[in-house]
């Protein structure tokens, strides 16, 4: 499985099209047109000094070049626990999904 290092996270993550998509179980990579899965993958997302990685986080992983896809729901989450982390001032925060 794959890990992708977003870079800085922004508020409306949720609203972005291509990290989302709209509930389908089953669909074909926009990257590489390999077909999906569901699966967790590990995210990890950098603001300032603070790195947050959150791992278990549902996606429809590509089979052919790992590339993964995270529902609406797992975009409204993960930048609010993201931006948890750089509130408590912390450099490297690690953190299990939790919807």
């Amino acid at each position: 499985m794959g890990c992708v290092v977003v870079g800085e996270w922004a508020t409306g993550l949720e609203e972005s099209a291509p990290f989302g998509f709209q509930g389908e179980t089953e669909m074909k990579c926009i990257l590489c047109g390999g077909e999906t899965h569901d699966g967790e993958v590990v995210v990890t997302l950098n603001r300032g000094e603070t790195v947050a990685i959150i791992k278990g986080v549902p996606a429809q992983v590509c089979e052919n070049c790992g590339e993964y896809f995270l529902s609406k729901e797992a975009n409204a989450v993960v930048p609010g626990r993201a931006d948890e982390a750089v509130a408590k001032g912390a450099e490297v925060e690690i953190l299990r999904f939790a919807a």
